[in-house]
């Protein structure tokens, strides 16, 4: 009777221990529930994996292209070809802060052309210039590029900023927009 007893008790740690993690897999790490938010009317949501350049993690959420115009507090101001905004969040990984530049992210069109962030309509609709980023800090911003009418978006190449191994970040990473 001490026998089957031992056996009952290995078998139920064997299906313990089956139910609680698949094999081999360490359990789910605890995760922020953030709350969803509606896109914006002339936005597309995108549902794309982050990017890392450096320290610094890129999770492009939103697009919208061909905007004629943008409004901002004091001006109205028209696109040379088509305004294209991208809603960005990026993330510091690192063990310490970077300075990061909004102004120093490119667009890359479908016919290859690299379009630098239209500095004029970013400082319309107010949004950031550099700034610090710490690590473990989330920031939320939009991006503004002036395309030709014609252009298509394809690749938005990410720069997070310098770090240890990298100080000039030279290179950049090229995120696909699809």
């Amino acid at each position: 009777m001490r026998i089957g007893f031992l056996r009952l008790i290995a078998a139920a740690a064997v299906l313990l221990a089956g139910c609680s993690t698949e094999q081999g897999q360490p359990p789910a790490k605890p995760v922020y529930d953030l709350p969803a938010r509606e896109v914006r009317p002339d936005e597309t949501a995108l549902h794309l994996p982050p990017a890392l350049n450096g320290e610094t993690e890129f999770s492009l959420i939103g697009l919208a292209a061909g905007l004629p115009s943008l409004t901002g507090s004091h001006a109205e101001f028209e696109a040379k070809g088509q305004f294209v905004r991208l809603r960005l969040v990026v993330t510091g990984k690192g063990l310490s802060g970077i300075l990061f530049d909004t102004r120093r992210q490119q667009l890359v069109t479908d016919s290859g052309a690299v379009i630098a962030v239209d500095n004029q309509a970013m400082t319309i609709k107010r949004q950031p210039d550099k700034f610090e980023l710490g690590r473990g800090v989330r920031v939320e911003f939009d991006l503004y590029f002036d395309l030709p009418k014609e252009a298509k978006p394809v690749v938005l190449r990410a720069f997070g900023g310098p770090t240890l191994t990298d100080m000039k970040n030279l290179t950049g990473t090229d995120i696909k927009l699809t």
